[in-house]
């Protein structure tokens, strides 16, 4: 089913609203364990794949770069759309195997090892500068990780119930210098959800209290 982006802003303010009624200061997990950054799970570097093209880990294999790490399937990698067809050339020369194609923009694949990638392609014009930015933003396995600002946006425009949660750890545990260029990222590329940004980093300290 495909879902609007007024039904996705209907369903992200609904949660929302749902969430600032209900939520308590320090119901989240301690701080301790909320200050926590791993890399236990061991992902494909495509760096040797994709060469000079620019990409970035994205969905939950970023998040622990922000918050404690969670277990997921796949591998969620970003390019720019204009990289596309390069990308699958590159991958396809290193034995990856296509199994189909994303909904959202993108494909996905299977490593020599067996490994889920999702290929996305992202066509925003924030895209190109994203991935700049993740050049110099490595994990504890020092893969490039979409910058902070970026992959709240983008959960963001996603705003799953998942990502929604995601959004709202990762700002509470931000710091203020971080919170202020999420503030000037969506200042520039999401003005009108400036608001609900505000929501969500409220949510996000108030766990953390």
């Amino acid at each position: 089913m495909t879902i609007s982006t007024a039904e996705r802003t209907q369903i992200r303010r609904t949660i929302i609203d749902m969430a600032l009624r209900r939520q308590r200061p320090g119901s989240g997990s301690a701080r301790s364990f909320q200050q926590q950054r791993s890399a236990v799970m061991q992902w494909p570097d495509l760096s040797p794949v994709l060469g000079t093209i620019p990409w970035a880990v994205v969905g939950a294999a970023a998040t622990r770069l922000y918050m404690p790490e969670r277990a997921t399937q796949d591998l969620d990698v970003a390019i720019a759309v204009q990289n596309s067809e390069a990308a699958q050339t590159r991958l396809r020369s290193a034995g990856y195997r296509l199994v189909g194609k994303l909904g959202i923009g993108g494909s996905t694949w299977r490593t020599p090892t067996g490994e889920i990638v999702d290929l996305i392609e992202g066509s925003e014009e924030w895209w190109p500068e994203a991935l700049a930015g993740a050049g110099n933003n490595r994990d504890a396995q020092g893969l490039p990780v979409l910058p902070l600002p970026y992959l709240v946006l983008m959960k963001f425009r996603a705003s799953r119930a998942r990502d929604l949660g995601d959004i709202t750890q990762m700002l509470g545990l931000a710091d203020d210098g971080a919170l202020a260029e999420v503030r000037r990222i969506f200042a520039i590329y999401a003005p009108k959800d400036q608001a609900d940004l505000e929501s969500l980093i409220l949510l996000g300290k108030m766990e953390m209290e």
